[in-house]
């Protein structure tokens, strides 16, 4: 495996979103992912299998019956050579399974145990039920993003499930890992995304606190209230981003959208911002998205064309970055961050559920007996 992870053994108990997407920021940076999958696991989320799975991809998959006392060994005894086991369920959980921190760590005393949980593993909260809208929504993300005067709109489960959720994860693995070459000790990362989603709003609370943030949607500077961060619909029916912030980079908004002979309102004039937004409006439906590009793409005025899914990969930059993969007919963003000596690369695309359960658990240490063992007792599959 290449990348900056190679040599970290991680298990992975599956399960959906958050914790996926931790396994593949991991597995994308050269770490060994083993998925613990159920014995009777569907063949993935999507009509042709797991192949467009794209968040299970780089591990591999091992089915074992964690409602079996011979399963819930195999995977203590994968644990002893792990460097981090992670799973993604209710507080309590794994500790009914035979499977919990304190079990783990007795086992393998330098083991990373992350829990990834929407509320957390303490608090009134703790057990309930939830999704990316309401992680969201209490933290006080969900309540800030929308236009004036309409409800809240959900920014898709980027800002829970993944910035705040399994990318907080991984952040938090990585700083575990760090640590235990300087204690020797492994220690149980609490990562909740409601404390995530928190964390990645301390801008916009600070900027409240200040009075410069308004708890009222579709007012402020970055949330469609300012005419110099927005977006308008073209000639053609499509959309450019402006986020034309900075002095200089509105001066050149005024200048390349033709604006820059009349008698302007201070940019910062709250009270103008409507009426400059519709002028702007007005202008960008003149030409289309293409025309636009032509005349502000690339300059400093902060601009980019609202691309679809399917034209996201296509846009030169993305091009000429390699920013996206073709994984067996399947686009898919590629790994990021870029490294300078240790490139990460794709190498395993998603796996189906206990796909791999005999050469992994060989590799893993398990003898040819020992794996035929288990397998007469179903305790894998």
């Amino acid at each position: 495996m290449a990348g900056p992870l190679a040599g970290v053994k991680i298990i992975e108990l599956a399960g959906i979103g958050p914790g996926p997407f931790c396994g593949m920021m991991l597995s994308d940076m050269g770490a060994e992912l083993l998925r613990i999958d159920r014995v009777n696991a569907a063949g993935g989320s999507f009509p042709d299998g797991p192949r467009a799975d794209i968040l299970g991809r780089g591990r591999r998959s091992v089915a074992v019956d964690l409602k079996s006392p011979a399963g819930i060994e195999t995977v203590l005894r994968l644990a002893e050579k792990a460097d981090v086991l992670y799973e993604g369920f209710r507080p309590g959980v794994t500790e009914r399974l035979g499977l919990g921190p304190e079990v783990c760590l007795e086992r393998n005393p330098r083991l990373v145990y992350g829990r990834m949980t929407g509320w957390g593993q303490e608090g009134p909260l703790a057990q309930a039920a939830g999704h990316d809208i309401n992680y969201i929504a209490l933290a006080g993300a969900l309540h800030a993003i929308g236009r004036k005067g309409e409800n809240p709109v959900p920014p898709l489960n980027l800002v829970g499930d993944f910035g705040g959720g399994g990318m907080l994860l991984a952040f938090g693995i990585v700083c575990a890992l760090v640590e235990r070459d300087r204690s020797g000790q492994g220690q149980v990362v609490d990562a909740a995304m409601v404390d995530g989603v928190a964390a990645l709003m301390a801008i916009i609370f600070g900027a409240h606190s200040s009075g410069w943030w308004h708890d009222e949607r579709g007012v402020n500077m970055l949330d469609t209230g300012a005419h110099f961060y927005e977006t308008y619909e073209t000639k053609d029916g499509k959309y450019v981003s402006v986020g034309a912030i900075e002095p200089q980079f509105y001066k050149l908004l005024v200048e390349h959208s033709g604006l820059a002979a009349e008698d302007l309102p201070n940019q910062n004039d709250r009270s103008h911002w409507s009426e400059m937004k519709e002028r702007l409006a007005a202008i960008f439906r003149t030409r289309t998205r293409d025309e636009w590009c032509e005349i502000m793409e690339g300059s400093d005025v902060c601009f980019a064309p609202v691309l679809t899914l399917s034209e996201a990969p296509e846009h030169p930059h993305a091009v000429a970055r390699n920013a996206f993969r073709n994984v067996e007919g399947v686009i898919q963003p590629g790994p990021a961050p870029r490294f300078s000596r240790t490139a990460p690369d794709l190498d395993r695309p998603p796996a189906l559920p206990g796909e791999h359960t005999k050469e992994a658990l060989s590799d893993w240490g398990f003898s040819t007996a020992e794996i035929e063992k288990l397998r007469e007792e179903k305790a894998i599959a």
